[in-house]
């Protein structure tokens, strides 16, 4: 059973346009964002790669994602994204000696303190912290594969909250479904929308290869996120792999009958499932597309891809 004990710890934050000790990064307890969860947030890896330098992988995607979550929020950002680029590697690099590999970069923004109720609208803080972090679902998670369970909580509906927006309070659903997974012994849990279709998991996209070797994964017309792992997959799928490759809706009994099934995420990075509510996928080990998808993706994080250079942003 996979659970996160992961304690966030660094030297510095970025905060506000300063570098600051991370003990003095702090809100008033009345901050907006704290009370009712409009606030906006990335994940994003950085790797030691293959010349010895830790880059930052996808860090122009991610960065447009944050500044497209704020707009679709209606949350003033007060700085450009080639700011927040740049603000993301200062932080890095003012941490270069205790920051060497795996490392994880939160940017956060959200209503601060002011007015209270829902219709305030107070001054946008920023921050963005860093620290190692190791898979998200375990070493032997992605060695092995995990279990899955598929939740009693549906994914919310594209009219309750804007999916393609990375917003702070839409993961206390996330919350709701992972911890009922964890406490009855699974490591993780998958959503099914509000039609039955799946949608994706806790916080990860999610993809199935099927008897033909057709690799599926639901379509963005679904309420998930347009995860940045998920689009390198699809790459990496295609163009290295050549799979044949399906952004399709599919049902949960389509999950029990896959040869594989795994998912992406910058936490979770590829993590294969071995099995879905109780039942064996495949032959209950790591699939052969997931095994080469991991090893080509943690060779493209790692600068070993030429083809895949535009990703990294160099430390």
């Amino acid at each position: 059973m996979s659970t996160d004990k992961t304690k966030a710890t660094a030297e510095t934050i970025w905060m506000d346009g300063k570098l600051l000790p991370w003990n003095d990064a702090q809100v008033h307890v009345l901050t907006h964002g704290l009370h009712y969860g409009l606030g906006i947030f990335e994940g994003i890896r950085a790797y030691r790669t293959q010349s010895d330098r830790l880059a930052v992988f996808r860090l122009q995607d991610h960065m447009r994602r944050f500044i497209e979550s704020a707009h679709i929020c209606q949350l003033a950002m007060p700085y450009r994204q080639e700011q927040l680029e740049a603000a993301c590697l200062e932080l890095l690099r003012a941490q270069s000696t205790t920051l060497k590999d795996m490392v994880y970069v939160r940017p956060v923004a959200f209503m601060g303190d002011g007015a209270m109720g829902l219709a305030a609208v107070n001054q946008t803080r920023v921050a963005i912290a860093a620290w190692p972090w190791g898979s998200y679902l375990g070493a032997e998670g992605l060695s092995k594969g995990i279990r899955a369970k598929v939740s009693s909580f549906n994914r919310l509906h594209v009219n309750t909250a804007m999916s393609k927006a990375k917003v702070n309070g839409h993961y206390v659903n996330s919350i709701f479904a992972k911890r009922d997974a964890v406490l009855s012994g699974f490591d993780e849990s998958i959503f099914l929308d509000t039609q039955g279709y799946v949608a994706e998991a806790s916080a990860e996209n999610i993809f199935v290869v099927d008897r033909h070797g057709t690799v599926k994964t639901p379509p963005l017309s679904l309420p998930i996120l347009d995860g940045i792992t998920r689009d390198s997959a699809l790459q990496i799928l295609r163009n290295d792999m050549g799979c044949k490759v399906e952004e399709v809706a599919f049902t949960r009994d389509e999950l029990y009958i896959a040869q594989e099934v795994f998912i992406t995420g910058t936490a979770a990075e590829i993590t294969p499932i071995r099995e879905v509510d109780g039942r064996q996928i495949g032959p209950g080990t790591v699939g052969p597309k997931a095994k080469e998808l991991q090893e080509r993706y943690f060779k493209a994080v790692r600068g070993y891809y030429p083809h895949y250079e535009a990703w990294l942003s160099y430390v």
